[in-house]
């Protein structure tokens, strides 16, 4: 096995050893072929798997440039004279705690270096505080180390001021190591002074796969230094056959796409961007959060609306006549309609490769970076315009969402039964609890009466189909149960949603009670007619006589004297709520009705609508829209509606009273004609021979 990657080897250096002697070019070991010749002159190339690899063994080597005798004292060098690695605010998560477990570093051992907050990118290493914390470390003792600048944070794409950091770090000996996404730019023609100072730096990491779009690719680390040894001794080389190998797939893919496929792939990719960022910015209530450079192959952005008295700019510092609490519900409102314009872009336009993240000064963004996944899901220049048409059918809603929001609370706060539930993270018009008659106000807990009328108001409102989505949750954990309503438009009646919604619930806690009231009555009757029945029976045994319940007598007296029993039974009436005897039942052979109960009174509201037209939409009554196709408005097929409506009402007021016709005869006089006619007709023996009791006529 051995022999064999041996041989493997030998065989590629030979052929590179041919190809370089061809073209007169002098072979640098570990370079790589493509378009970063020329850029990163005498550099030597490591190929790791992490990405951050490749910063801890450059962290390594620096501490074996700077630490003579660390080989020899170890730790102790290290104690008399602590290193200090500089990481600017805005790095990866996690990458410093990385460091430090691979080197066996302290934590206090990281600088953490702010961003600007006054000039420049807020996503920048101030130049300024890092110069005053490398002169703080000088007197203290301690001896800087490394410094990580990002050519395109991980963020939003940002490049710090290499040029600057780089004079910086050769006044103090530092070493500079540079990552980032912008780096893949120095394979174009055109490049950013920024990005083009990064060849002038020590160190730096390039990410090729995600890039190009090649899978189980390698990242690279090319670092500049002249000593092997310490070079071997910080692993950042290997005699070992294995690890040569670890540059193939690279190598092999680099030879497939050539430099011009190479070229085109990212240069394609930041085409994309520049095509976006330069539609987003013909778009109201859309910032862009990403420098001005034509070369940045990522486009941050949020959506923001200018209300009264807010700032549509976020800010570090927060005005000083503006309540920290009211800053923070206008953040997190903001933040919620982000979050959801950014999940319904993903799943409209899935191969934008769009995603939300959340910064710290800004908020809930959006980040399209088509140089990480454009190579991959295959976006093209359709697909951004496809996702600008999508934002522009997105804006009028979120736009009316907060408009709506606040009309929402007012009809909320001045309907009764009703609680407004102030929740900034939901981006909706707004969140709604009933307050049911037993509701204990005082208490947060879960409620299982109000969670059973909640959930069936939620089953009522989805089942009339409107363009509103509604939601059933606790306000937080363990709580009571909310009615969460979604996203609305600009001809949503929020009046009519919030009757309706009161309305309903009320009626559902009225149906429960019935239930509940009737589930006690029907219990308690039957337990009264239970009591009736025996004391029934002990009457019958009284009346009966001893002597009939004996065999054999009772059989005899019963063939010489038979009694006549009497079927006597209850049946409960649901109406009044009474037992009634079964007696006219069998005797009459009839059942009686009862008492018949008044229809329940319903308080839904009655809105005349048009054809098609769904719950809670204004009707565009007083407007002068004619329809093309038709002579007839929306206001004469409204004013239709309401003559067809009022038609049933003038009957029924007419049928109590009718006008009498002359030699017509009134209804009550016909009946009576026909009652008489009836018995005239009727032969003697078909007459009922037993007198109806007056309660059956």
């Amino acid at each position: 096995m051995g022999k064999n990657l041996k041989e493997a080897v030998k065989m590629l250096e030979d052929s590179q050893r041919r190809t370089e002697e061809e073209n007169g070019k002098k072979l640098i070991s570990g370079d790589i072929p493509g378009p970063l010749q020329g850029r990163y002159e005498n550099g030597c190339a490591y190929f790791h798997e992490e990405e951050r690899e490749g910063l801890a063994k450059i962290c390594r080597l620096a501490i074996h440039s700077r630490y003579e005798d660390f080989v020899v004292d170890g730790f102790n060098v290290l104690y008399n004279k602590k290193p200090v690695i500089y990481l600017s605010a805005a790095a990866r998560p996690g990458l410093g705690q990385y460091l430090c477990n691979q080197l066996g570093l302290p934590f206090p051992c990281l600088s953490r270096v702010p961003c600007n907050t006054m000039f420049g990118s807020q996503h920048q290493m101030d130049i300024a505080l890092l110069e005053k914390l490398i002169k703080d470390d000088v007197e203290r003792g301690k001896l800087p180390l490394l410094l990580v600048a990002n050519a395109g944070t991980a963020a939003v794409g940002h490049t710090d001021k290499i040029g600057r950091l780089k004079e910086l770090c050769e006044q103090y000996g530092v070493w500079l190591h540079v990552e980032g996404v912008n780096l893949a730019t120095l394979a174009l023609g055109y490049v950013s002074s920024s990005v083009l100072a990064a060849t002038k730096c020590d160190s730096m990491t390039l990410t090729p796969g995600p890039w190009l779009g090649l899978p189980a690719v390698p990242a690279v680390t090319l670092y500049k230094h002249d000593d092997p040894a310490l070079t071997l001794v910080a692993g950042l080389t290997s005699n070992k056959p294995a690890d040569k190998l670890r540059a193939l797939p690279l190598w092999l893919s680099l030879q497939y796409l050539g430099l011009d496929g190479i070229v085109e792939r990212i240069k394609h990719a930041c085409q994309l961007s520049q095509r976006l960022q330069e539609s987003l910015k013909k778009v109201n209530h859309i910032k862009i959060l990403v420098e001005d450079e034509l070369s940045s192959p990522v486009v941050v952005f949020r959506f923001f609306q200018e209300l009264p008295g807010s700032d549509p700019v976020p800010k570090a510092v927060s005005p000083p006549n503006m309540a920290p609490s009211a800053i923070g519900r206008e953040r997190n409102s903001c933040d919620a309609l982000n979050r959801w314009l950014g999940e319904q872009l993903k799943q409209l336009v899935p191969a934008s490769g769009l995603t939300v993240m959340d910064l710290e000064v800004e908020g809930m963004c959006l980040r399209f970076s088509p140089l990480m996944t454009a190579a991959g899901l295959g976006t093209r220049a359709e697909d951004v315009d496809q996702l600008v048409d999508c934002i522009r059918s997105r804006l009028p809603v979120l736009t009316c969402t907060l408009q709506l929001r606040e009309e929402f609370k007012q009809e909320v706060t001045g309907t009764a039964g009703l609680l407004y539930v102030d929740d900034p993270n939901w981006p909706g018009i707004g969140v709604v609890r009933y307050e049911h008659a037993n509701d204990d106000k005082s208490s947060l807990k879960s409620d299982p009466e109000g969670e059973k009328i909640h959930a069936g108001l939620l089953k009522k409102l989805n089942e009339l189909e409107s363009d509103l989505t509604f939601k059933m949750g606790p306000e937080y954990k363990s709580m009571k149960s909310c009615i969460y309503i979604g996203m609305a438009s600009d001809d949503t009646d929020i009046s009519e949603l919030v009757e309706t919604i009161a309305v309903t619930a009320r009626e559902i806690e009225e149906n429960s009670r019935l239930l509940e009231n009737m589930t006690e009555v029907v219990r308690k009757g039957i337990q009264e007619a239970q009591v009736q029945l025996q004391k029934a029976n002990e009457e019958r045994l009284l009346e009966e006589g001893v002597l009939r319940q004996i065999p054999v007598v009772g059989s005899v007296l019963n063939w010489f004297s038979p009694v006549q029993p009497s079927q006597k039974g209850r049946t409960f009436n649901l109406t009044a709520g009474s037992l009634e005897s079964t007696e006219h039942t069998y005797v009459y052979k009839a059942q009686g009705t009862g008492v018949t109960p008044p229809q329940t009174p319903s308080g839904t509201r009655t809105t005349l609508r048009l054809p098609g037209q769904k719950p809670f939409k204004r009707s565009l009554r007083g407007s002068d829209a004619v329809s093309e196709t038709s002579s007839v408005s929306h206001t004469e097929d409204l004013e239709k509606m309401e003559q067809l409506s009022g038609r049933p009402e003038q009957a029924a007021s007419g049928a109590h009273s009718p006008e009498p016709q002359p030699g017509v005869p009134s209804p009550q006089e016909a009946e009576q004609t026909g009652t008489v006619q009836d018995r005239a007709q009727r032969p003697e023996g078909d007459r009922p021979q037993v007198e109806e009791p007056e309660n059956l006529r």
